[in-house]
């Protein structure tokens, strides 16, 4: 009987010893290829601060543009991400009026998300541009921001503005579906302290939105019968969805508990990365964006950019100035996308309508979207794509030669807040791409599967005790 006992203990010690082993070589063999990882017991978190460019996956002229691909990551590396960076951060553009609760048009809404992160609260009156609400200028107050749940970064004020600025308008943008003279249920957002981020928004409200869009209102592609217009439709919904899944994956909550945020290559890598076309989409709808903005050079020049904040103000019209006129973009990438050559033909006027109304119709399930946070960048985003169709679309050449460029001061906003957004998407991409596609080609053991089989070798010796 002593003896069956002895003989079981060193059993069990075998086994412990050998659990033990396999864990510690799980954690060698993902260590050889990322030296940096720091281990905690139920957690792993990658602390690589090496950001090493893949090598050029894409090479050439990205399809329906007129740049390739290494020149644009070298523009948005040298040029454009240092300028975006720093113009969303001025007051003018930090500030977003917004519609955030609304009634989905389409089906009752019954999506829940299960973090705080996904919601916003109110904050003070005095914290925006008096000249935002206000016929008069006004220097920026200098309260601290005080926002009544507690919680700085989620930060939203209500005020509503009743002010156009001389030079911008107030009518409605065709494109999109908000009513953006409807001032009754405007809020502004400090879009600082709003990051797009990982909110905890997912199941099948989330999913029904996204099918909305593809299904109902976007063409199939790719498909043979489809023109050239309806592609490009496609592209854009395709990019922007990218580029959404990047933030997500570039600033995912990893430890719930902790409140540990950072990376999640797996998921850049499996919602984005494994599927070319949704790469090449995002540098299409990046091109797309920017040609509206250069497009828009004049009027983007000559705006009014008043907070009441002089110097602040100067220095936004002198970003703006930078962006518009750079001369490596200018030499470099004269013309990111073509729009002269689409709507010929006599089907042109329909195709514009139909296309218009599909986009409209997206912009509309917005309002569907179950989570404030993800609602409040869904909406500018798509009113900044609905922006960039409004001017190169709606004012457009020889067809409307005597029709002047109008842009609401919202519309400006979203148009230059996208572009950052999808700017920080390609940097991302070209930074972690490559450590990405290696986590997932079996080289290295990612810090999702490895904790997994350290939680699953623990819980079996928890069992065998």
């Amino acid at each position: 009987m002593v003896e069956s006992v002895k003989k079981s203990k060193k059993m069990k010690w075998r086994w412990v010893i050998g659990a033990f082993t396999t864990v510690l070589l799980a954690i060698a063999l993902a260590s050889r290829s990322t030296p940096k990882i720091s281990f905690r017991f139920g957690h792993i978190i990658s602390k690589s601060s090496c950001h090493c460019p893949q090598e050029h996956r894409y090479s050439g002229i990205v399809e329906d543009c007129c740049c390739d691909y290494e020149t644009v990551d070298h523009l948005n590396e040298e040029v454009l991400h240092p300028l975006l960076q720093e113009l969303v951060k001025t007051p003018f553009f930090r500030y977003f009026k917004v519609k955030l609760w609304c009634n989905c048009p389409f089906w009752p809404d019954d999506g829940m998300c299960r973090l705080r992160d996904c919601s916003v609260c109110e904050c003070p009156e005095s914290e925006f541009p008096e000249s935002f609400k206000k016929p008069y200028h006004y220097g920026l107050p200098s309260d601290d921001l005080k926002c009544q749940e507690g919680k700085p970064e989620a930060t939203v004020d209500r005020t509503l503005d009743s002010k156009a600025f001389r030079g911008w308008t107030e009518t409605d943008n065709p494109w999109t579906y908000d009513d953006e003279t409807d001032n009754s249920e405007m809020t502004y957002v400090n879009l600082q302290l709003n990051p797009e981020r990982y909110t905890g928004y997912t199941g099948p409200s989330a999913r029904r939105i996204w099918d909305a869009v593809y299904s109902e209102n976007c063409p199939k592609y790719p498909a043979e019968e489809l023109c050239q217009e309806e592609k490009i439709l496609y592209k854009l919904i395709s990019g922007l969805h990218s580029s959404i899944s990047i933030h997500i994956a570039s600033d995912y909550l990893l430890d719930e508990a902790t409140n540990l945020w950072g990376h999640n290559l797996d998921l850049l890598y499996n919602r984005v990365l494994r599927y070319p076309n949704r790469v090449q989409n995002l540098y299409f709808t990046f091109l797309f964006v920017l040609r509206a903005v250069t497009k828009a050079t004049d009027y983007l020049e000559q705006a009014e950019y008043d907070t009441g904040n002089p110097i602040e103000d100067l220095k936004t019209q002198s970003l703006m100035r930078q962006l518009l006129h750079n001369p490596k973009l200018q030499a470099a990438c004269p013309l990111p996308f073509d729009e002269a050559r689409l709507w010929k033909g006599q089907r042109g006027p329909e195709l514009k309508q139909k296309i218009q109304a599909q986009f409209k119709n997206i912009s509309a399930l917005m309002d569907c979207v179950g989570c404030e946070k993800c609602r409040l960048w869904g909406k500018l985003q798509v009113l900044g794509l609905g922006t960039a169709l409004k001017i190169l679309f709606s004012v457009n050449g020889e067809e409307h030669v005597h029709q002047p460029l109008e842009l609401q001061r919202n519309e400006v906003i979203a148009l230059m807040n996208l572009l950052n957004r999808l700017s920080e998407s390609l940097k991302f991409v070209h930074e972690m791409g490559a450590a990405a596609e290696k986590l997932n080609e079996g080289t290295v053991i990612s810090p999702t599967r490895l904790n997994s089989l350290i939680q699953r070798t623990w819980a079996q010796l928890l069992r065998h005790r």
